[in-house]
């Protein structure tokens, strides 16, 4: 796993130097599965600034890059502060750093129902972005997708029960989805309310750029209704149509459009389910988070009835 970054190795004066900052203070920030973030105050305003520990620079600059161009296309989100020599990114011993204009508000798990239908808005707003917009040139494609080289493990899996209901299910998948074309969007790929900040006016912005991506917009509703209308294990359908009622506000959607969003909700399922596998039995065995993926084989089971009630 990686070796996060603690507060006491961060040389300030070197940061103030960077970015031409005074006065510089740090406090740790909670949250950030990937990289070590800190809220920086200072006497020019407050920051977030982060070290990238699961980064190299080319990646880090791609990070930066994606998080600005969302920006800059008017997406509520962070904005990338330059250092003093006009990059986005630079380095703390040998590890790349950004830093991000502070965004006064909170995380609130869950997302209140009031505000799904402008999680929804946000979605649908990012998803007519141009994906030829200085910054999104490089974003990969399918980026939250399964590899084939994830496919390729699932048949090894200890868990035997597991894999063939997965292979059956992706499967299954693969044949709705070979039957239906559709454009591809730039996506979040994560969307969930961990990566959600409620301002003191109500109003949301989006966090954490790292799985943006060109890829079908209907997996990427369908990934942020188990982010965002899942409760205890299950898909919400008030939460749901609260979601879907949002996103259609910013892109409409046909009767065959939803009538296909249960099997990309239950598409994005088997990725999650797929990963908290991977990651809690092989790649970082941890006995109280080994069982993580069978709640995905349960809300699977509550997708068809959600999307039913979508009205």
């Amino acid at each position: 796993m990686a070796n996060y970054t603690t507060i006491d190795r961060i040389d300030l004066p070197a940061v103030a130097r960077s970015y031409g900052l005074a006065d510089i203070r740090l406090e740790p920030l909670s949250g950030g599965a990937a990289n070590s973030s800190f809220h920086l105050v200072s006497a020019s305003g407050e920051f977030v600034l982060t070290i990238l520990d699961n980064h190299d620079a080319p990646s880090a600059g791609c990070l930066a890059a994606h998080t600005q161009s969302a920006f800059q296309q008017g997406m509520p989100t962070s904005e990338i502060v330059a250092a003093v020599d006009g990059s986005l990114i630079t380095e703390l011993e040998g590890r790349p750093v950004i830093l991000k204009k502070w965004i006064e508000g909170t995380v609130v798990q869950p997302l209140p129902l009031a505000l799904l239908p402008e999680a929804g808005r946000l979605l649908g707003r990012l998803h007519t972005f141009s994906p030829q917009a200085p910054g999104f040139s490089d974003i990969p494609v399918g980026g939250r997708r399964l590899s084939d080289e994830h496919r390729a493990a699932i048949p090894d899996f200890a868990d035997r029960a597991f894999a063939a209901w997965l292979t059956e299910r992706l499967d299954r998948v693969d044949r709705l989805e070979a039957s239906r074309a559709r454009s591809v969007a730039v996506v979040h790929g994560d969307l969930f309310d961990d990566n959600i900040i409620v301002r003191p006016d109500g109003r949301l912005s989006v966090l954490d750029w790292e799985t943006v991506s060109l890829d079908d917009p209907l997996l990427d509703l369908g990934m942020a209704a188990i982010g965002l209308a899942k409760v205890d294990g299950v898909l919400v359908p008030e939460r749901f149509n609260a979601l879907v009622t949002g996103y259609r506000e910013m892109v409409p959607m046909s009767d065959t459009t939803t009538a296909a969003l249960a099997t990309e909700i239950e598409h994005a399922a088997l990725i999650i389910a797929f990963h908290r596998y991977h990651r809690h039995n092989i790649r970082f065995p941890d006995p109280d988070k080994s069982t993580l993926h069978i709640e995905m084989m349960g809300f699977v089971d509550s997708v068809e009835e959600a999307a039913y009630a979508l009205s």
